[in-house]
């Protein structure tokens, strides 16, 4: 599995959100696994989307395409940043 980490400021949460869980068929249809949506503590327009995808490639497809870039649009995303993650160790304390 490979992990994809996306920090971004939206415009309105709750506006986000919707477009966000409306996308969930395409986003599994693309190879997104499975996902996390955090907040900063103090920033609650400051979030973030941590996903298990099938490939790093797939996952590139999607979040590159124009017609995702037009819905982070639609959905009042500002400058959204990738971070594409290999897992190397992981455990349970």
């Amino acid at each position: 599995m490979k992990y994809v980490l996306i920090i971004h400021e939206v415009a309105d949460y709750d506006a986000w959100k919707k477009v966000f869980d409306n996308a969930a068929t395409i986003r599994k249809e693309a190879g997104e696994v499975s996902y996390q949506v955090l907040k900063y503590e103090n920033k609650p327009n400051q979030i973030v989307h941590f996903s298990v995808w099938t490939s790093h490639e797939n996952a590139k497809n999607f979040f590159e395409s124009p017609k995702l870039v037009q819905i982070r649009e639609n959905a009042g995303v500002k400058a959204p940043h990738f971070i594409y993650l290999d897992e190397l160790e992981s455990g349970i304390l």
